[in-house]
């Protein structure tokens, strides 16, 4: 039976993945310990030291079975959590239970193994937003050449297309992708350094050999996939590498807030919406809302992701020398908690971008209704050639549409701006020539093309050399 008495994270249980809550899980981080045991005395073996193959084999044997109730047991009594799993790792190990963690510090395992569940975990996040990437880019080539209204202030302006405003949500993900490539390609693991970084005890089991402590940081980094290790640091690496990290992270939610935020208001416009479930219900008490849920939550997480990025910062800032421990509590929750917020949210861009609903024919209401007003500088340009005097008829136009913009606003009435300059013998111009000029495909520039070239110059290359990731599904609780 569900135990319902204690509290439990939103992030552990209702929104993330179970792709991310697995790495920062308590078996990936455990897991991770051992196989860092493991290099470390593989290492050792192969630079001189009087470890043999049956130890090793040993380690490995047990790799995976951790004896969890030994370890639990043990803190309790020694309150500490890295000594008790060398002794529960001991007990099952009993042959190479004296060469487990030798000369290594607690931040050997610590701080390796969070560099290791970072560098996955950016993985799984760089592999969702290319998805979610791939979804807006179907979506603005499809919609590409239909003409919508566009906004400046939130106030109608020179219209665009739908699929070129998507371009400018998919701008923001690409230059998020730069970042996280950048940051990506820089993080390198702690290695062996010791307790102050200076890899004393490891020069003392190497009888003062300088190489073999270089080697012996190169094979940890060999053996668990990475290029190299930092070239220094104190007993931990700089903690400013959570907060480069967490920055990426905070850049994501940026731009997802902003998708966020350009969906609720289109959806309050019902020109586009996000997917609604057959039975899903909007409202308690007003049964026929269809309420923008999962945009909302996704603007609600990322701003829970960009204020978290504080967090690593003023760790960073206020570490004391060579290291001090209040950075640890607080590193626990921060770093997991935007990854795992990060990828709910990443899961809800996916499964938005995916099933958005456009609705043209109030788009195109919406933007005829405007149109009018937009199009009065191509219909004094006609009245000018047709031996208007310019100056003239730019006041004239500019008194009609007040008047017609009283009307709409005070009367709620339609736009009447085009009779109005139609029965205005100034403009000496018809009603149907008047209508030949509102053509919405004739004020939306190069948007087209521009979506195109976008798409084509940018976001498919991007695509073609990542295709290995494409296809992820989004795993939302709606």
């Amino acid at each position: 039976m569900a135990d319902y008495t204690g509290y439990t994270s939103p992030l552990s249980e209702r929104y993330p993945s179970a792709e991310m809550k697995y790495l920062f899980s308590p078996e990936m981080k455990f897991r991770t310990w051992r196989r860092l045991w493991i290099a470390l005395a593989e290492a050792e073996k192969e630079l001189g030291l009087e470890i043999t193959q049956e130890q090793i084999d040993e380690l490995i044997a047990h790799k995976d079975d951790i004896n969890y109730d030994v370890a639990k047991a043990r803190e309790k009594e020694v309150r500490h959590d890295v000594m008790s799993h060398v002794y529960a790792y001991g007990v099952q190990c009993p042959k190479a239970k004296g060469i487990i963690h030798l000369g290594a510090t607690s931040c050997y395992v610590g701080d390796n193994t969070d560099l290791i569940i970072m560098t996955e975990a950016l993985k799984l996040i760089r592999t969702k937003l290319i998805n979610a990437i791939d979804h807006l880019a179907d979506f603005a080539e499809k919609y590409r050449s239909q003409p919508c209204l566009a906004y400046t202030h939130y106030q109608a302006a020179q219209p665009t297309t739908v699929g070129k405003r998507a371009t400018l949500w998919l701008n923001d993900l690409v230059m998020d992708l730069g970042d996280l490539d950048y940051v990506l390609s820089t993080i390198r693991l702690l290695g062996s350094k010791g307790t102050t970084g200076t890899q004393a005890s490891f020069l003392e089991l190497f009888g003062g050999d300088h190489e073999k402590c270089k080697a012996l940081d190169q094979k940890i980094a060999d053996k668990m996939g990475f290029e190299a290790c930092y070239p220094v640091s104190g007993q931990t690496y700089s903690r400013k590498v959570d907060s480069r990290v967490l920055n990426v992270l905070a850049g994501i939610a940026q731009s997802a807030h902003k998708f966020s935020n350009d969906i609720r208001l289109l959806q309050h416009m019902k020109e586009v919406e996000e997917p609604f479930e057959k039975h899903q219900i909007g409202s308690s008490a007003m049964a026929y809302k269809r309420n923008p849920m999962r945009s909302e939550r996704m603007a609600s997480l990322a701003n829970y992701v960009i204020s978290d990025a504080m967090n690593p910062q003023l760790t960073a800032a206020t570490q004391w020398f060579e290291r001090t421990l209040d950075d640890s509590a607080n590193k626990r929750i921060s770093v997991s908690e935007a990854f795992l917020a990060t990828d709910s949210i990443l899961e809800l861009y996916i499964n938005i971008s995916e099933g958005l609903v456009v609705y043209p024919k109030v788009i195109e209401a919406h933007l005829m209704a405007e149109l009018p007003f937009m199009a009065t500088e191509n219909i004094l340009m006609d009245a000018v050639k047709a031996g208007g005097d310019r100056q003239e008829l730019h006041e004239r136009i500019r008194e009609l549409s007040m008047e017609a913009g009283k009307t709409v606003k005070e009367e709620g009435k339609p736009n009447d701006l085009l009779d109005r300059i139609a029965a205005d013998p100034a403009f000496n111009i018809s009603k149907e020539a008047l209508q030949k000029v509102m053509k919405p495909e004739n004020y939306i520039g190069r948007s087209a093309e521009q979506t195109l070239e976008f798409l084509d110059g940018v976001i498919k290359p991007v695509l073609s050399a990542n295709r290995d990731v494409l296809g992820v599904e989004a795993e939302i609780n709606v």
